[in-house]
């Protein structure tokens, strides 16, 4: 990869300040405003013809020896001179001139070049040997720099390192904030951003999804990550310190390190997935101090927020799909961000904590629990959470879309068992409300289906209060020992094997409770003959040494089953 930067250089500031110029007696008498210019090399000049001789960034160490003495022939040397590009010029008087010329002092003023006269005499060359010492130094620890920083960001890509630690490799080197965007700009990974985060982020999240250099400080860096002719997004590093390889230079090796990673990747699954996981472990894990700074992590991300609606939702698949999980997990989420869009905008990521039950959510049964955050333009009807009444059992308008698509998405062999679960919180105005209602998901995990449309089953919140607020207290010790009081009868005889025990009494019971005022029903619902379910509810009734029919014990039981670990 080229390098475009060169090693940082000494300015003539800092040579000014060495022994052997010192020693001089300098002076300043022109220039001022060229303090902070690098030196590139010492060259000790004599004659008219000098300025020849010069590629620019020279310090000009002479005595004036073969200088013309007349006004026009010094302003003459003086513009070819500063026309050079020459850094500086330090002037020794006593053998040539008293005093610096005036046309000379015009001259460098002008072009804000430093002037110096040094008033004792000194050796020229040991103040050379000194400058090039210097020069070489640190051109040499700009290699040395620049080779470290290129080992290990080429053993990070080459370890396939996560794109995280890429970046938080490269904040801490540059000592500076590092962040990494996609092609539509949405910022897929940060570091180093201190306690000003809400700034840091806010090119990206006020820019809507549009480049943001245009907000960003003059003094930052961007280089692209790109190979092979594809570019994959762009590295942004925020002003800093100075990085003895040039902060540009490793910031290209960064990218060149994203690129070998990015290359191993070929479906792209790390940088399409990583930005999601990131907030939702923000917003779950607590990891913000205040809403501005999680909604600018949330804006950043893609997930714009003034004037939009925004709600939380699950989504899992359930039953058997028929192929690998992948596919299944892609169908599904393609057809929510089809459903959503163009509009709409949504963050995906896999619940990477365990069930209720201490399981992996990818079990048996169900696959892996999707998050999602999910974001529309208000008065979208798909923001509707369709809960026009309890007994309501109309799909909301977004589970119509979500199983619109998945008949287009889902391959035909799939059994017809199978169906995507979609849980929906209750649109939100504040973030806070937005992480409780996450998490009231999460803790409520699969429910009965208050809805279904197509291969959509739908619970929500609005609909099914009492079980959403029974599942998110369930990790109480007293409400466990109230489920166990309650039901450990039925769960006593389930476990036992044998005559009289079919072990599906608390099955059987929830089938009831469900369809307490039509038994018929419930019967269907339990798949057994109504002789035989009544039967079951006698046995339950005697067990339990409960009338089924009182309504304080549906409630009582309604509470228990709810409450009982799944």
């Amino acid at each position: 990869m080229e390098i475009l930067e060169h090693a940082p250089l000494p300015t003539v500031r800092e040579l000014v300040e060495l022994p052997e110029v010192q020693a001089g007696q300098p002076e300043l008498i022109a220039g001022s405003a060229g303090l902070d210019r690098e030196v590139r090399w010492a060259h000790v000049a004599a004659g008219k013809r000098v300025a020849a001789l010069l590629d620019g960034g020279e310090l000009i160490l002479t005595t004036g020896a073969g200088w013309p003495r007349d006004a026009e022939g010094l302003a003459v040397l003086a513009e070819e001179l500063l026309g050079a590009g020459i850094s500086a010029i330090a002037l020794e008087l006593g053998r040539n001139f008293d005093a610096a010329p005036d046309a000379l002092v015009s001259a460098c003023d002008a072009h804000g070049v430093p002037l110096f006269v040094l008033r004792t005499e000194v050796r020229f060359v040991q103040i050379t040997q000194r400058v090039h010492q210097r020069i070489l130094a640190a051109q040499n620890e700009a290699l040395r720099a620049r080779a470290e920083v290129h080992t290990m960001l080429t053993e990070l890509g080459l370890n396939r390192s996560p794109v995280d630690y890429v970046v938080e490799r490269l904040a801490e080197t540059l000592g500076a904030a590092v962040v990494l965007e996609d092609p539509s700009h949405q910022v897929v990974a940060f570091a180093g951003v201190g306690s000003d985060l809400a700034s840091a982020l806010g090119p990206w999240a006020t820019h809507g999804g549009l480049d943001p250099v245009a907000l960003l400080p003059d003094t930052a860096e961007r280089v692209p990550v790109e190979a092979r002719g594809t570019r994959w997004g762009v590295l942004t590093a925020l002003p800093g310190p100075a990085h003895p390889a040039g902060r540009r230079t490793v910031l290209e090796l960064g990218a060149f390190a994203l690129a070998l990673g990015r290359l191993a990747d070929a479906e792209g699954e790390q940088w399409l997935q990583f930005g999601s996981k990131r907030v939702f472990e923000t917003l779950l894990g607590g990891r913000y101090r205040t809403d501005a700074e999680l909604a600018a992590q949330l804006a950043a991300a893609g997930l714009p927020l003034t004037g939009r609606v925004v709600f939380a939702a699950t989504l899992r698949g359930t039953g058997d799909f028929g192929s690998h999980r992948s596919l299944e997990r892609a169908a599904i989420e393609t057809a929510l961000r089809r459903a959503v869009a163009p509009e709409g905008r949504v963050l995906l990521a896999p619940d990477a904590s365990p069930d209720e039950a201490g399981r992996s959510a990818a079990h048996a049964d169900d696959a892996e629990v999707l998050l999602a955050l999910i974001s529309l333009p208000e008065g979208d009807p798909r923001a509707d959470a369709g809960a026009s009444g309890i007994q309501d059992r109309a799909a909301p308008p977004l589970a119509v879309r979500i199983a619109r698509e998945l008949d287009m998405l889902v391959p035909g062999p799939t059994p017809t068992v199978w169906r995507t679960h979609l849980a929906l919180g209750t649109p939100e105005r504040r973030l806070r409300q937005l992480v409780a209602s996450l998490e009231q998901l999460r803790a409520a995990g699969r429910l009965a289906a208050s809805a279904e449309v197509g291969r959509v089953t739908v619970q929500q919140v609005e609909r099914q209060p009492l079980a959403h607020l029974i599942r998110g207290l369930a990790g109480l010790p007293e409400l466990q020992r109230f489920a166990d009081d309650a039901l450990g009868p039925l769960v006593e005889h389930d476990a036992v094997p044998g005559p009289g025990h079919s072990g599906d009494l608390l099955r059987v019971l929830a089938a009831y409770l469900a369809n307490p005022s039509n038994r018929s029903l419930a019967a269907s619902r339990a798949r057994l003959s109504r002789s035989v379910f009544y039967q079951r509810l006698a046995l339950i009734e005697e067990l339990l040494g409960v009338d089924l029919a009182d309504g304080e014990t549906i409630s009582t039981l309604t509470v228990a089953l709810l409450a009982r670990p799944r």
